[in-house]
């Protein structure tokens, strides 16, 4: 049990528990009391939207941004065997994700919901943010599969560790260090690192789905193991609802499973407005704390799904490429001055040169443009050329539509 075909189900097979494979009919499986027991499997997706980078993104992701901490390879960072010869990388990444700097999304509120309304059996989370508990969800019914900032102890002597002591630690970018007398091994908090084993809560929960009645996978690639298995523990005939960007797993599989593929937060909208839950997700997500300190002091979080996100990309692109619009225009003007003024200079000098010869006279040549005095002509050309090369040097071009972090 835990593993099953990719294949994707011949869409004319007709689901076993649905009435179809859509939104809509899981919102009725939901309302008609079919669903009182959901697990809810969750990954980085559901926090990049609070600010929170994934892993893997080839671009954005934390593993992808780790050069300047000078690693042998990326996951150093969380390797146990780097940490114990140098923890400093570990403690300058916790500064920036440290638990209390981000705001939980509409996923975690909705995952809260789901407790609130009594239906939720368990969240097994693949994150270590704590976002989940700021929004709500209670203790009990989270497992998180690979550790957290929650709890801390020492990897030696395995004694606890205060919360407030880590936190003052982080924040001054400081290593902790065991408060055990003849210990003073290094601290860390319960975030599984490559060569430990995952909390035993997983392994005892791990099998847990079998008995759920639904099943929410949101913002997971399913490509680490032994979180990557929990869907296929879920029995046939229960529907698997997949809120993600795109295909993972095996989800889809099976003629009860249901894809959302978009955005998560975008997702859960969807899920929450079939089932009359938008004015509870709102509110008890609004009830969630709006300013959260940063590295930059105090800043309030707004959510916005991608596409407001690449409309306001795409605002930021219109008001650049307008102002240079602007500036090119007024450059056409000077330039057209800075040019007509070397004519002119031109003119004076060869004038200046052949005293006593007639100045030939040019009936084509244009006037001087609006708005130039008559100050000496070689004061004006020099002053009039280093405002165009100071228009040209500022004309640059837009700075293109930069991909949303998301």
């Amino acid at each position: 049990m835990g593993q099953e075909q990719s294949c994707p189900i011949d869409e004319s097979t007709p689901p076993q528990t649905l009435k179809e494979r859509s939104v809509d009919s899981v919102a009725k499986y939901i309302k008609e009391g079919r669903a009182k027991k959901i697990v809810v499997m969750a990954g980085a997706g559901i926090s990049t939207s609070a600010g929170i980078p994934d892993f893997r993104s080839p671009d954005t992701g934390i593993y992808a941004n780790l050069a300047r901490l000078d690693l042998p390879y990326p996951e150093a960072v969380f390797d146990i065997s780097f940490f114990r010869k140098n923890p400093l990388p570990f403690y300058t990444l916790a500064h920036e994700l440290y638990p209390g700097k981000y705001r939980p999304t509409i996923s975690h509120s909705f995952v809260r919901l789901l407790s609130d309304k009594g239906l939720l059996l368990k969240l097994f989370t693949q994150n270590i943010d704590c976002l989940d508990r700021e929004a709500g969800v209670p203790e009990d019914r989270i497992v998180e599969a690979h550790g957290s900032f929650a709890h801390n102890h020492c990897i030696e002597c395995k004694s606890s560790f205060s919360d407030d002591l880590m936190r003052q630690a982080i924040s001054k970018r400081d290593v902790p260090y065991c408060l055990t007398p003849q210990c003073n091994g290094l601290v860390k908090p319960d975030i599984v690192f490559f060569g430990e084993q995952l909390p035993e809560e997983f392994h005892r929960n791990r099998s847990l789905p079998s008995s759920a009645d639904l099943c929410i996978v949101m913002g997971t690639s399913l490509t680490v193991q032994p979180f990557a298995s929990l869907p296929g523990f879920c029995s046939e005939g229960v529907p698997r609802v997949l809120v993600n960007l795109e295909r993972v797993g095996g989800l889809g599989s099976r003629p009860d499973d249901v894809l959302l593929l978009g955005d998560c937060d975008a997702g859960v909208h969807r899920l929450a407005a079939a089932l009359g839950w938008e004015k509870d997700l709102e509110a008890l997500w609004a009830g969630t704390n709006q300013e959260k300190p940063t590295t930059d002091g105090y800043h309030k979080v707004i959510q916005k799904n991608k596409d407001e996100l690449l409309d306001d990309q795409i605002a930021n692109l219109t008001r650049e490429v307008d102002q240079s619009l602007k500036v090119s225009d007024d450059h056409t003007v000077r330039l057209r001055q800075y040019i007509w003024l070397n004519k002119e200079e031109s003119r004076l000098l060869n004038g200046a040169s052949n005293l006593g010869k007639p100045v030939p006279t040019d009936n084509t040549e244009a006037e001087a443009p609006g708005g130039i005095d008559r100050r000496p002509t070689s004061e004006k050309s020099s002053q009039v050329s280093g405002a165009a090369m100071g228009d040209i040097s500022s004309t640059t071009a837009p700075s293109g539509l930069e991909k949303p972090s998301l």
